[in-house]
């Protein structure tokens, strides 16, 4: 097929050869399936931000850290610059995802470049070597979808243990390769200690397993691992060995309000020196 301009200037770096196919259309890219040499691997190529459905919001770059001082005083202006360094960033969230948890072992593809707007990365194969397709084009015997909602638990810890939470995840950004599934589509995923965000987005992420799979194993329905997962979090006992129960007692324990008033004031107190030290550069 004709390259897309897009993708023409790896191959004129020589980090594709062949462009074979576009794989598929999705709210923040397209991505294609591309020769490396004698590997075969996808490209995804980000929409511009005007091109995209999904909006890059601030429940999820808050608190994100940006390495360069300037780039951050620009992107808290909001100027064309600060714009440009923004979508750079969010781009650029993807592959530290992606590399951040298949360090940890996280069934995610394997990232292997990004350049100019574009990252290389393992195509995930079926098991007759096809491109892997998406949760929600594949039906389920009970005894799958229990597997499968078993091992994707298990994942959503793992990434937790890692610090990140996907923060979109459901059966529309999970791929079945031949040996289980697989999660894609990280650009929006959060940091677990620094988002206010966090547990909301947990609880939604385990929430949209559970009403997947539960189509197929209806017993799913009445399981609460999303509030289990972050209760064990939030105490420091959280770990990839653990074994989950998918029950959860909503504590019935007084509220502390007068230790929770002093903790948001104390909260406000610090992120008023915070803004303080921006203002004036000290």
């Amino acid at each position: 097929m004709r390259t897309p301009a897009r993708l023409q200037s790896l191959v004129e770096e020589g980090l594709i050869d062949t462009v074979v196919r576009q794989l598929m259309s999705g709210k923040e890219a397209m991505v294609y399936v591309v020769h490396c040499g004698e590997e075969t691997r996808c490209a995804k190529i980000y929409k511009e931000a005007t091109q995209r459905s999904f909006r890059q919001a601030v429940d999820y770059t808050e608190n994100r850290k940006v390495k360069n001082s300037r780039s951050a005083r620009a992107m808290a202006k909001g100027s064309k610059f600060g714009r440009q360094e923004q979508e750079a960033a969010w781009q650029s969230a993807e592959v530290d995802a992606l590399s951040r948890l298949a360090a940890a072992g996280v069934r995610v593809p394997t990232p292997s470049n990004f350049h100019d707007g574009v990252l290389l990365m393992e195509l995930v194969m079926d098991a007759q070597g096809d491109a892997a397709p998406r949760l929600n084009d594949v039906a389920f015997t009970e005894g799958q979808a229990l597997a499968h909602h078993a091992t994707l638990i298990g994942e959503v810890v793992r990434m937790l243990c890692a610090g990140v939470i996907h923060g979109d995840l459901s059966e529309f950004n999970i791929l079945l390769a031949a040996d289980g599934p697989v999660i894609i589509d990280l650009p929006q995923a959060v940091d677990a200690a620094g988002n206010n965000h966090a547990q909301r987005m947990l609880l939604r992420d385990v929430a949209n397993l559970r009403d997947f799979f539960g189509q197929f194993a209806p017993a799913l329905l009445r399981t609460d691992y999303g509030p289990e997962i972050w209760s064990l979090y939030v105490a420091g006992v959280l770990s990839n060995e653990m074994v989950l129960t998918g029950r959860f007692a909503q504590s019935t324990a007084a509220v502390d309000v007068g230790g929770l008033m002093r903790e948001i004031d104390d909260a406000q107190a610090e992120e008023a020196a915070r803004r303080l030290r921006m203002a004036t550069g000290v």
